[in-house]
C-alpha cells in the first residue's frame, strides 16, 4: 500500500518554521547566558590582577582568556540577533498567511453564492417557460391570460439579466477579497546627531574613582572607570593621588577592556561616599607647601 504525504498549507509551513526558530533561539540564549557568566568571571579576575599591580605577562594572559570568552559571547549575541530577525520574518509571514487564508475562505464563500445562483437560473428559466406555456396552450386564450404570460416573460428576462449582473459583481468582489490590500508606511529619515563642541584646556584621562569638580556655576560628576576630559588645572593633584591615569597606561588598557570607556555609566549621586572632590584636593595641595614654608 502506497501512502501519499499530505502537502502542507502555507500557514502550517510558517507555523513549523516559527516553532523551529523559537527553539533555536532558546538554545542560543542558554549558551549566551553561560558565556556571559564566564565573561563576567574573567573580567573580575582581570580587574583584580590590574588593581593588585600584576605583571604584564599576567595581565596579558588574563586579557587573552577574557578576549576568547568575549569573542564567543559576541558570536552568540550576533546569532541571537539574527535569530530574532528570522523570528520576526516568520511571524510576519505567518500573519500574512493566516490573513490570506481568511481572505481565501471569504472569497470561496462569495464564489459559492455566485455558483449557486448560476445553478438555480436554469431551473427558474424552465419554470417560467412552463408557466407561460401553460397559459398560452389552450385554444381559447383570454386577454388577461395573454397579459399575464407577457408579464411572466418580461420578468424572466429581467431575472436572467439581474442574475448575470449579480454573479459578475460577486465574482469581482471575491477577486478583490482574495487579493486584499497592502498599506506601506514610509519611515521618516532619522535626524542627524549633533556633535558637542570641542573642549579647550583639557586632557583626556581615565578615572579610577568617582570624581567631582566645579566649572563655573556647573558641578561635574564622573563615575569610576570612565574616559573623560579633565581640566588640566586639576590633573596634577588627581594623578598624584592616583584617582586618574593616562589612557596609554598599562593598567588603564586592562581596565578599559574590562569596564569599557564608561560612557554609558550613570552619573554618581552627590552623596556618594566614594566621590572624590578634586577642587578640595587641589586646595589641600596648595596649602601643603605653604605649611612647609612656615
Amino acid at each position: 500500500m502506497v501512502f501519499f504525504k499530505r502537502e502542507l498549507s502555507p500557514v502550517e509551513i510558517f507555523e513549523r518554521a516559527l516553532r523551529d526558530k523559537q527553539a533555536t533561539r532558546q538554545r542560543l540564549t542558554e549558551r549566551l547566558r553561560s558565556a556571559e557568566q564566564a565573561l563576567e568571571e574573567k573580567r573580575v579576575a582581570a580587574e583584580r590582577l590590574a588593581k593588585a599591580g600584576a605583571s604584564n605577562g599576567q595581565l596579558d594572559r588574563a586579557e587573552a582568556k577574557m578576549q576568547s570568552v568575549e569573542l564567543k559571547a559576541k558570536t552568540l549575541r550576533a546569532a541571537v540577533a539574527e535569530c530574532d530577525e528570522q523570528i520576526i520574518l516568520a511571524e510576519r509571514g505567518l500573519s500574512e498567511a493566516v490573513a490570506q487564508r481568511d481572505r481565501d475562505r471569504a472569497a470561496n464563500e462569495i464564489e459559492a453564492v455566485a455558483a449557486a445562483i448560476e445553478q438555480a437560473v436554469p431551473r427558474f428559466e424552465i419554470g417560467a417557460a412552463a408557466l407561460v406555456d401553460a397559459v398560452t396552450r389552450g385554444r381559447a386564450v383570454l386577454n388577461e391570460a395573454s397579459r399575464f404570460a407577457a408579464d411572466v416573460d418580461d420578468i424572466r428576462r429581467e431575472v436572467l439579466s439581474a442574475a448575470e449582473l449579480i454573479c459578475w459583481e460577486l465574482r469581482t468582489a471575491a477577486s478583490r477579497t482574495r487579493a486584499g490590500n497592502i498599506n506601506v508606511a514610509l519611515l521618516a529619515p532619522p535626524e542627524a546627531a549633533q556633535l558637542p563642541p570641542p573642549e579647550t584646556d583639557r586632557q583626556m584621562i581615565y578615572t579610577l574613582n568617582p570624581l567631582t569638580w566645579r566649572e563655573g556655576e556647573e558641578v561635574k560628576r564622573v563615575a569610576a572607570f570612565t574616559m573623560t576630559a579633565l581640566p588640566k588645572a586639576l590633573l596634577p593633584s588627581a594623578l598624584a593621588h592616583q584617582h586618574v591615569d593616562y589612557l596609554n597606561a598599562r593598567r588603564v588598557q586592562t581596565l578599559m577592556h574590562v569596564h569599557g570607556s564608561g560612557q554609558q555609566q550613570s552619573e554618581p549621586m552627590p552623596d556618594d561616599p566614594a566621590l572624590i572632590d578634586l577642587d578640595a584636593l587641589g586646595m589641600q595641595a596648595e596649602e601643603s607647601p605653604q605649611a612647609d614654608v612656615a
